[in-house]
């Protein structure tokens, strides 16, 4: 492939001006052949980005991807791929993030709403030529991108090919609902990889550095005891955004996401501080009541007619959530403050958190040899203490599906 004189520039949000405030261009590029991409705060600049526009035959069929594939392919493109690895490896994206960086340079190569099938191919030749094992399926007009990964998700379709499992990641572009029994599918299988592929996964380890000028303040209000509490917690609505189609993933993912480090220092310090005055039980209880009170409760089906498992930022951001959601976000506090080992239960329908703590108390769950106790953050009509679980699952079975042993404390 032919090398041309690309850049990506990231200009950080902190009250610097941009290139083109300043009327300047890069490596001598015009001003009117410079694209600029807005993710998450910061501005992407990929001159000669309409360099990489190619034309797609309709009606899509097999014959018309292979000829879009190949035409892709001899285009200047490597420039552009190795801004995206730099820019993935310079801010430690991981995949989900850097899947929503493709998506946003695939949307300003091939605006989604001039031709979605375009676009998506778009989407499945940067996720191939940067190192993941991407697939499209092709049924009359029905396009689907896959990309290979082990892990379970639970609301989106997935299949195997060459005996790796592959995870849908368009399938709500066809509003969640496709009849896989109307036809079959045809695999697209023209895809040459000159490296190695490795799993896409759906964990987040670190949220993205959003723009400062984005977030608002969210009053978290709450009593406990005797008095009154309010935490002014910074919250930003990109992150609706990040997790738009984010699939419902196992409780390991979704309970150990981070906040953004701008709600993490207007939250976490505060509530350090408060209850460094407390004990470790008294301490805990008050967490407890935070996440019982701070929030409106609703169920998932009733808001979005299907399970939505919110990260703890989420939860801070939403007017509603449900025990799922709670449970994140208190499983994220203690786990913060405190560090403790903890146990999340999952009922037919119900989920909470048991915790182990220093000194025993009363009522204890065993696991592994190890004692919880169950510390419920979803309101009751009952105001249970640490060790009560909800009377009406005192019979009913429960599974650990996540258990979290701190490595140092």
């Amino acid at each position: 492939m032919k090398t041309a004189v690309w850049t990506i520039l990231i200009i950080s949000c902190l009250g610097l001006p941009s290139l083109k405030a300043q009327g300047l261009t890069v490596q001598g590029i015009p001003e009117s052949q410079q694209t600029y991409i807005n993710f998450y705060g910061d501005t992407v600049h990929t001159p000669g980005i309409n360099r990489l526009q190619v034309h797609l035959n309709e009606p899509i069929s097999y014959p018309s991807i292979e000829s879009f594939y190949t035409s892709l392919s001899q285009l200047p493109i490597d420039q552009l791929l190795n801004n995206l690895l730099f820019y993935k490896q310079e801010k430690q994206l991981d995949d989900w993030l850097f899947y929503q960086l493709i998506r946003t340079a695939a949307e300003s190569i091939s605006p989604k709403k001039e031709n979605y099938h375009r676009y998506t191919l778009y989407k499945w030749f940067l996720l191939n030529q940067t190192g993941y094992a991407a697939v499209t399926r092709l049924r009359n007009d029905t396009l689907l991108l896959y990309v290979q990964s082990s892990e379970n998700v639970y609301d989106i379709p997935s299949m195997f090919y060459n005996q790796e499992q592959y995870i849908c990641l368009n399938f709500h572009d066809y509003g969640s609902n496709i009849n896989f029994e109307q036809g079959r599918f045809q695999d697209v299988q023209i895809v040459k990889r000159s490296i190695a592929t490795k799993e896409f996964s759906y964990k987040i380890n670190r949220m993205p550095d959003f723009n400062p000028d984005s977030y608002e303040v969210k009053p978290i209000q709450f009593a406990y005891g005797q008095r009154n509490y309010e935490f002014k917690v910074k919250v930003n609505k990109s992150i609706n955004k990040l997790f738009n189609n984010y699939p419902s993933v196992e409780y390991s993912m979704q309970f150990t996401a981070p906040l953004s480090s701008a709600t993490y220092e207007s939250l976490i310090p505060a509530l350090k501080q408060t209850v460094a005055k407390m004990n470790q039980k008294k301490g805990v209880d008050y967490l407890m009541h935070l996440t019982r009170s701070s929030f409106a409760f609703e169920n998932d089906a009733t808001l979005y007619g299907k399970d939505k498992r919110f990260s703890p930022e989420q939860t801070l951001f939403s007017e509603y959530s449900d025990c799922e959601d709670r449970a994140a976000f208190f499983f994220y506090l203690v786990k913060e403050i405190y560090n403790l080992p903890m146990i999340v239960l999952s009922y037919p329908q119900h989920v909470t958190v048991a915790i182990q703590f220093d000194s025993p108390q009363g009522n204890p769950i065993v696991y592994k040899g190890n004692q919880y106790w169950v510390c419920e953050p979803t309101p009751q009509l009952k105001n249970l203490k640490i060790g009560q679980g909800i009377p009406s699952l005192k019979k009913e079975a429960f599974e650990v599906v996540y258990e979290y042993q701190p490595t140092h404390r």
